[in-house]
């Protein structure tokens, strides 16, 4: 069941990055395009998780990986405010 649910939290941040990529698409705002690769990142550890045979979450590497996209969010916000 656990598999399960990170799966559809995989889904749906794809899903959240592809509503990003189309914004971007439409207005070329640096913004969109830096919440899409949070989004696609965030998911990618939810698919890492997922595929591994251990979902406990214990190998700290997917840590980094979360860590990175939360960070591309603050820079985006920062980014933002500042222009």
């Amino acid at each position: 069941m656990e598999h399960f649910i990170m799966g559809a939290i995989a889904m749906a941040s794809i899903v959240v990055a592809a509503f990003f990529l189309r914004f971007w698409r439409d207005t070329r705002d640096r913004l969109f395009m830096l919440f899409a690769i949070a989004f696609a990142l965030l998911a990618l550890t939810r698919l890492g998780l997922a595929m591994s045979g251990d979902a406990s979450e214990a190998d700290t590497s997917w840590y980094w990986v979360r860590f990175a996209a939360f960070v591309i969010i603050l820079v985006a916000i920062a980014d933002k405010n500042r222009r």
